[in-house]
């Protein structure tokens, strides 16, 4: 559809994948050599200069692959939960999928046979293929880093500050998926869309029972009872630091807006000049 294919080209501008004249830019040739989303292929270009690019190529092989969590059967749902809350993280569900590829490598490298890890993962309420598939993807990536000679950090998960590098990584490629609770009630309105969605039971914080006000999610499904899928927790700071000024401008009305509004106004000034220049 004509409206559909303009909201992809608008989508690309946003995300400065294409030049003055409509075409790719240099930044959007590079974003167009890897097989991903292009919001997930700017982020994990992002990572490079947040230098939390290990970390970033886990969850874009995690979101990419298949769900990893399985349904549990009649009866065991509490099971299930008390098994993911153990993968929980604090920071949000795309920590928690870090923390979930990492123990499957583990619980792989340390099994003698193929059926260990497909234990380990039955015992956890979670999918081996999807997992195995992550790795499978994960591994393509890297190839690609490596074949148009992008670093890639060193590992440095679990720090303070390679957190809010994985956060400011996600942001700058998904900061059109920003979402608020307005009621503290977890109904999230987004941003771009303004409809109105609750986290999905797969999520982190629906298990845990916290809710907080302002979130970054992967995907918004309508199927799904107008859920938001891996949700992580975001400042309004850090979103008017990373957010491009024309994107924001063009966002409409709402009490969420002038929130941030307030906030971009109390950014100093160097820092404003600084977004701008980049």
């Amino acid at each position: 559809a004509p409206e559909s294919l303009m909201q992809a080209l608008e989508d690309l501008d946003y995300l400065a994948a294409l030049d003055n004249d409509g075409n790719l830019s240099e930044f959007g040739i590079i974003m167009s050599e890897f097989p991903l989303d292009p919001q997930l292929s700017k982020s994990l270009l992002a990572s490079c200069e947040f230098e939390c690019v290990d970390e970033m190529l886990t969850i874009a092989a995690m979101v990419t692959a298949p769900n990893c969590f399985l349904h549990a059967p009649p009866g065991t749902e509490e099971i299930a939960l008390t098994c993911w809350r153990r993968f929980s993280h604090p920071a949000g569900d795309h920590f928690t999928l870090i923390n979930i590829f990492n123990a499957f490598k583990e619980a792989s490298a340390s099994s003698t046979n193929q059926g260990d890890s497909e234990k380990w993962c039955r015992d956890y309420f979670l999918s081996c293929p999807a997992l195995r598939m992550a790795g499978i993807i994960r591994a393509e990536l890297v190839e690609i880093m490596k074949r148009i000679e992008l670093p890639i950090s060193q590992p440095d998960f679990g720090s303070k500050e390679n957190a809010l590098n994985i956060k400011k990584a996600l942001l700058s490629g998904y900061f059109m998926h920003v979402a608020r609770d307005v009621d503290g009630s977890g109904n999230y309105l987004m941003l771009t869309h303004r409809q109105v969605a609750q986290l999905h039971p797969f999520s982190s914080y629906y298990n845990t029972r916290r809710i907080p006000e302002w979130v970054l999610f992967h995907e918004f499904s309508i199927s799904e009872d107008n859920s938001i899928r891996v949700v992580s927790e975001i400042s309004p700071d850090l979103f008017a630091e990373l957010v491009p000024q024309y994107y924001f401008s063009n966002l409409p009305p709402s009490e969420s807006k002038d929130i941030l509004q307030e906030v971009i106004h109390h950014l100093s000034p160097v820092s404003t000049t600084k977004e701008e220049q980049k």
